[in-house]
């Protein structure tokens, strides 16, 4: 039986590990083939977790040939819309056309508002918001050029569509997202383009598993753990789960993707547990 995407190609930002390898690997689960994009290297204003590597844009490689399929992967930096441009019209020159772009990229950190520095807050917007236009912009010309029309779905949070204290930046970054799906929604329809974005809740990987982030939920700790910071996360969901898997995230984005989707664009999805309606 063909995959949900056989014989498509997907863009995918932020594709070294966690969520991006994720949706690389479901995606090729499924028949699709991959142009996977990555900075590996580190943020300066991120500290809370270590960054994306080499070597872990190369193990998305090696599993998603092990599922044969092919890949084109490029270190770049969604910042530098030359450098997307080049990956993206390299990997549809090697595999023959784009359909699905996942503008996945992106980073966190907690910061008090007021003792965010200018500095941070203009990385944040550079990479979360800026790095989601300059992602859609380098692929969208591929999209209406192909005639097939496509899909593209962006991965905002829960913290756009909610305020989230002590994240103003990445906050504000989420909320701006929305308004870049809605646009592009409805200004490439007439290309059979549908454009949407995914909300998670916290999800399982190193951007929400630091000590950083537990302790923001055991304020009072001064040796936080997950095991401490499981039941306070738990209890900001409704459902009874502390945070989800990537590939809960990965599986809603198929969806979106795929043609049982086909008259779904500008929509906001949640995947969180429940957090939002609470």
């Amino acid at each position: 039986m063909a995959g949900r995407v056989e014989g498509k190609v997907a863009f995918i930002t932020g594709a070294a590990r966690s969520q991006g390898r994720s949706h690389a690997l479901r995606l090729a689960q499924e028949g699709a083939d991959v142009i996977a994009v990555d900075i590996c290297a580190p943020v300066e204003s991120i500290s809370m977790y270590p960054p994306a590597t080499e070597e872990d844009l190369a193990e998305t490689v090696r599993q998603v040939e092990a599922l044969d399929r092919r890949i084109v992967a490029t270190k770049a930096d969604v910042r530098d819309p030359a450098a997307l441009r080049a990956a993206v019209d390299d990997g549809v020159a090697q595999l023959g056309r784009l359909d699905v772009v996942l503008a996945n990229a992106g980073v966190f950190e907690i910061q008090p508002a007021l003792e965010l520095t200018d500095d941070a807050w203009r990385e944040m917007i550079d990479i979360n918001l800026t790095g989601v236009w300059n992602t859609c912009k380098a692929a969208l010309p591929h999209l209406v050029e192909g005639g097939r029309g496509g899909a593209i779905v962006i991965t905002s949070s829960t913290a756009g569509l909610k305020g989230t204290p002590n994240t103003i930046h990445y906050t504000a970054a989420k909320h701006g997202v929305v308004g870049v799906m809605r646009t592009l929604a409805n200004e490439f329809a007439a290309h059979s383009i549908r454009v949407n974005s995914v909300h998670p809740t916290g999800v399982d990987t190193a951007m929400i598993q630091n000590r950083k982030t537990w302790g923001l939920f055991l304020p009072d700790d001064p040796e936080p753990t997950r095991e401490k910071a499981e039941p306070v996360f738990a209890g900001t969901n409704a459902l009874p789960v502390p945070w989800v898997d990537p590939v809960d995230i990965s599986n809603a984005i198929l969806f979106l993707v795929s043609d049982e989707a086909r008259y779904v664009t500008g929509v906001t999805l949640p995947v969180d547990a429940g957090y939002t309606i609470r």
